[in-house]
């Protein structure tokens, strides 16, 4: 700039040396530099994020380094509270990837361990008649939709036939729903008298592996 050309003139009628002071000017500015295309890379990956909806505040998102409730997206960073409620600032261009478990809905699993003198058709219809009862009663309409599937036999272990039902969940009720369906269940079994072994620890099913939509 003008002002710059005219410091510098100033300085070299003052006998002052000048190469010390532009050569560290130049480091600065290089660091300013970096400086400045990582907090654009930051604000324009902001600008993508609230523009496509990928998240908002109140949705549970994994976004590679941490796993979290939303509950702040500034154009800079976003920041996330985990689920034991530590507090993590995520600088927008560092979120290469995002998972959204708030969008649309996410698939409840939920495998069943049941013995292997059990009749499988009678454990099939009354998971089904499980199924459609909680499809029916509005209790469940908070965390239900669409009627539970029976999905069929996932698996064969040294002292159980496990058997898998699927069910669409709403956002962040996932995990309630596939208790509360085993427990359904399980009720259902016992009144029917059909035998749920006990697993080794190693052995029991998941409660659930979240899939998203």
């Amino acid at each position: 700039t003008v002002w710059g050309v005219a410091i510098i003139v100033i300085l070299e009628a003052l006998n002052v040396d000048i190469a010390p002071l532009l050569a560290s000017a130049g480091v600065i500015g290089v660091i300013l530099g970096f400086g400045a295309q990582t907090l654009i890379k930051d604000y324009l990956a902001g600008i993508f994020i609230i523009l496509e909806d990928q998240f908002g505040v109140g949705d549970i998102v994994d976004v590679g380094p941490v796993v979290g409730t939303v509950e702040e997206v500034s154009l800079r960073y976003t920041r996330l509270r985990d689920m034991s409620g530590v507090v993590w600032y995520v600088r927008n261009g560092e979120i290469l990837r995002v998972a959204n478990r708030s969008q649309g809905w996410t698939l409840a699993i939920v495998d069943i361990p049941v013995d292997y003198d059990s009749d499988l058709d009678r454990v099939r219809d009354l998971i089904e008649k499980v199924a459609i009862d909680m499809d029916e009663d509005p209790t469940y309409d908070d965390m239900l939709l669409g009627q539970p599937q029976f999905a069929g036999v996932e698996s064969m272990t040294g002292n159980a036939v496990v058997v898998r039902v699927t069910a669409k969940a709403v956002p962040e009720m996932q995990v309630q729903l596939v208790r509360t369906i085993r427990e359904r269940i399980k009720l259902s079994f016992d009144r029917a008298g059909i035998i749920v072994p006990v697993l080794p620890p190693q052995q029991m099913p998941p409660i659930s592996e979240p899939r998203r939509q």
